[in-house]
């Protein structure tokens, strides 16, 4: 079931992000870029200069979206499972809070990996001027756990 909420996550996640862009509040990640990395790992490169001034490629922004819903939604969700047993929660039914707090964790992909391949350093301290690279990770991932939590919460009120 966690697979399935990252899914949902995902969708809150680009919700609130949607929201959020409205009020200035943005990493400055796009599904575009997030293609264009895409294309870089398969081609050799992980590492870029500055991911704005690469070269589209096409269908960048599918090939973005994919791997968003399919990395960020299912398979990051899969380790939510393995968060509970390290904290010593794996038998809570307190979901919809772990997994905020699961998603507030996972803050750092951006962080860490994401923004520093896009080549905007650790915590996006190279990223375009507008952006707001810390908070904006941080809001988001917050819903994307929730999106968890709550598929969680439904299914073991409904379904088990």
């Amino acid at each position: 079931m966690s697979f399935l909420g990252g899914f949902v996550g995902c969708i809150f996640m680009d919700f609130t992000e949607e929201k959020m862009s409205k009020f200035g509040i943005s990493s400055g990640v796009t599904a575009a870029y997030i293609g264009r990395w895409v294309k870089g790992i398969v081609n050799g490169t992980f590492v870029h200069q500055d991911i704005a001034k690469v070269k589209q490629v096409k269908n960048e922004i599918r090939i973005g979206q994919l791997f968003h819903f399919v990395i960020g939604g299912g398979i990051v969700a899969l380790f939510y499972p393995l968060f509970l047993t390290v904290i010593g929660f794996a038998d809570s039914p307190n979901h919809l809070i772990l997994a905020t707090i699961f998603g507030l964790v996972t803050s750092a992909l951006p962080w860490f990996i994401l923004m520093p391949a896009f080549g905007w350093g650790m915590f996006g301290s190279k990223s375009p001027g507008s952006t707001k690279p810390v908070m904006s990770p941080v809001l988001s991932h917050i819903l994307y756990g929730f999106g968890i939590g709550l598929t969680l919460v439904i299914y073991y009120a409904v379904i088990a």
